[in-house]
């Protein structure tokens, strides 16, 4: 499994010499690995993934053998990028996607070189990294692309204030002089709204109608929280996911063909409901979420990241 560096969010827009920006792009992580025989494409979770997206690893054979590059996976619909139509292709089974890959051709934006012909570059500063990139990856163009960049801060606020209506996030902020942080939160990223990474590590609830989910915010006390109730398409969404993860667990009233002894309880303490039984999710899932804190209302869960 390949490590992947990480961001910290921040909520102003850093200014300093020797800073890169990148438009932060809404898609799922994705590590692509030429090797001299195959490509392998490896989600930020370590899942391979490469039978979802047969178009980029059909492009990513044009690769020098013993590349690997880090990036964001995404789908352009009415001239910008949709999510949505990203997690449906990652959940596409391996028939579907053939065809997915027809009617919603995939893009990568690279912003990273990790590899190449063989030689491991991440301890080289990020500068020559992209340079790298570029001499790699424009000769080839789509759907394999480098990422913009600019060192003008000036100009990333313009991204910033600009780029949202072509469905970009945010920035990612990058030292020139750093080398790649590998499973560190060694970068910096702006968003657009109060959104932040939360871990999922339980849901209320049945396994087939999920209500909410257990969350741990990655600020704070790390005291789960129990979200706002979930929309009929993230009640989906959970139950898939939580299945494909064998989910365990005990809701309050278990019915009796359940194997009761097998399945681990767990409580969390939601606001105004006191101790509220919940189902675990071992690995967490990872959702986004918009909170202010514990005092005011139940998270509000956004989308769930099923590419962590």
């Amino acid at each position: 499994m390949i490590r992947v560096a990480l961001a910290a969010a921040v909520r102003d827009l850093p200014r300093a010499a020797g800073l890169a920006y990148e438009p932060k792009f809404d898609g799922h992580r994705l590590v692509v690995v030429r090797s001299a025989a195959e490509v392998t494409l490896q989600a930020r979770s370590g899942r391979i993934v490469t039978s979802a997206f047969p178009d980029l690893a059909a492009a990513a054979l044009q690769l020098p053998a013993g590349t690997v590059l880090d990036g964001e996976v995404v789908v352009w619909h009415a001239g910008r990028t949709d999510f949505a139509l990203v997690q449906r292709r990652a959940a596409a089974t391996a028939a579907r996607a053939a065809v997915l890959a027809q009617s919603l051709p995939a893009s990568y934006a690279a912003f990273d070189v990790l590899e190449l012909a063989g030689l491991d570059v991440r301890a080289r500063p990020y500068e020559r990294r992209r340079t790298l990139l570029v001499d790699l990856l424009l000769p080839l163009g789509p759907p394999l692309q480098p990422v913009p960049m600019t060192t003008d801060p000036e100009l990333a606020a313009t991204w910033y204030e600009t780029l949202p209506a072509s469905g970009i996030e945010g920035l990612v902020v990058k030292r020139l002089d750093q080398a790649y942080p590998a499973g560190r939160r060694g970068w910096q990223k702006l968003r657009h709204t109060d959104v932040r990474d939360a871990a999922v590590v339980g849901y209320t609830g049945t396994p087939r109608r999920p209500l909410a989910l257990v969350l741990v915010l990655p600020v704070g006390d790390q005291t789960p929280l129990v979200s706002s109730p979930l929309t009929a398409a993230l009640r989906r969404e959970v139950a898939e996911a939580a299945a494909a993860r064998g989910a365990a667990g005990r809701a309050a009233e278990p019915r009796a063909a359940e194997p009761r002894a097998a399945e681990p309880r767990a409580t969390v303490t939601a606001i105004g409901l006191g101790e509220v039984p919940y189902r675990t999710l071992d690995p967490p899932l990872t959702a986004e979420v918009r909170h202010t804190s514990a005092r005011h209302p139940p998270p509000e869960v956004i989308r769930l990241r099923t590419d962590l």
